[in-house]
């Protein structure tokens, strides 16, 4: 029996709450629960979770069924975010009601299209799905990283997937920011991409940082976007990261 969205929305209050902790369990007083209480007695009803006075934790299964929930929100608000470009101060409650429509199987397609991404737009991690273990990969991926990328191929930028705070302040203080226009341009020796009017130089660490909302194909006729040889004597141009 599917548990009811009370219930999951508990489930996912605990996981946030123990993984932010980093610890076995939590008072119920510190989840902020309000009228999700009634999905308590569910969650203990059905052994998914443990309830010792005020303290709360997950039993085996409840782990599990918790790392379903947690994935499944925040795939749907990487999908707002990054394709549906939803705004951050409705991006949680759309997420919220989207996520319970995300069976089985359809978050895993969902997950394939999006590239596999590892966490959502808050930074927290996506728990992997089957089809990340496998590495399937989407007919036409909607969010594609940038070092799986072909040269040619470009679009917007999603998002950047590194935690460390430096990295992001370097990327967004040479202008690669979400939202903004894209190309690759060659792969080896390094990963040369354009960003308006200027080419960077990368490692392959870092070209998976950056992901991509792929929009349109790159032209090698245009002329505003020019291959590496066209510019050997403009080295001025490149910038090295």
């Amino acid at each position: 029996m599917e548990l009811s969205e009370n219930s999951q929305e508990v489930l996912e209050k605990l996981w946030t709450a123990l993984e932010e902790g980093q610890r076995d369990s939590v008072a119920t007083s510190e989840l902020g629960l309000g009228e999700l209480k009634s999905g308590i007695d569910e969650l203990v009803d059905r052994k998914l979770v443990i309830a010792s006075g005020d303290l709360l934790e997950f039993t085996v299964e409840g782990r599990k069924e918790a790392e379903i929930a947690i994935r499944r929100h925040r795939l749907a608000e990487r999908l707002l975010n990054d394709v549906l470009a939803t705004k951050n101060h409705v991006l949680e409650e759309n997420a919220c009601r989207f996520e319970h429509l995300l069976h089985e199987g359809i978050d895993d397609s969902i997950c394939t299209l999006l590239g596999h991404p590892k966490v959502c737009p808050h930074g927290k991690p996506i728990p992997p799905g089957e089809c990340c273990h496998k590495g399937t990969e989407a007919d036409g991926p909607i969010v594609a990283g940038l070092a799986d990328l072909n040269p040619g191929q470009g679009g917007r930028i999603a998002y950047i997937q590194s935690r460390q705070s430096r990295e992001i302040q370097k990327l967004m203080a040479i202008g690669i920011l979400p939202g903004t226009p894209i190309h690759l341009i060659q792969r080896y020796p390094s990963y040369v991409f354009q960003v308006g009017n200027t080419q960077y130089a990368v490692d392959k660490n870092i070209a998976n940082e950056i992901y991509v909302r792929l929009e349109n194909q790159y032209k090698t006729n245009n002329e505003s976007v020019q291959q590496p040889h066209q510019r050997r004597h403009r080295k001025r141009g490149w910038r090295l990261w």
